[in-house]
């Protein structure tokens, strides 16, 4: 700021005549020990620029609802992804344990095998299959 009031040949007095504020505030606004530090952190915080703080437009409005809408939009797409594996994998449990349960009901029935060691290994072989796709799927969206 020093710089610019130089470059318009006006004293810290006059400046601060036309601003209606002391020459002091001036000073320290040339010297940065005014709130200027807070503004720029403002800024950066908030990811805006110094003129959106100090006067927005219509625009940077538009730019920052814009930039709320699209935030909401990726958790709403997060969140129906992540209800989508939960109904993957729900309905795969379903459909392993239904073949499971045809299996022992066929091998029961009609081949007349009442054997719990295999109804404990096809439940166990339905467990293993529903993990590992599990595994896959939580590794699969942590990598991206």
């Amino acid at each position: 700021m020093l710089k610019l009031r130089k470059a318009h040949n006006l004293s810290q007095e006059h400046l601060a005549e036309q601003l209606s504020v002391s020459r002091q505030s001036v000073s320290k606004w040339e010297t940065c020990q005014s709130e200027t530090e807070k503004v720029i952190a403002l800024g950066e915080i908030f990811n805006v620029t110094i003129d959106y703080l100090l006067k927005p437009s219509e625009i940077d409005e538009i730019s920052i609802r814009t930039e709320i809408l699209e935030k909401q939009q990726q958790q709403l797409v997060e969140k129906e992804r992540k209800n989508d594996r939960v109904t993957f994998i729900v309905l795969s449990c379903l459909a392993i344990y239904l073949i499971a349960f045809a299996i022992y009901i066929i091998g029961h029935f009609y081949f007349e095998i009442w054997n719990p060691s295999i109804i404990l290994s096809e439940f166990a072989i339905a467990i293993a299959i529903n993990l590992k796709h599990k595994y896959r799927t939580n590794k699969n969206s942590s990598n991206g």
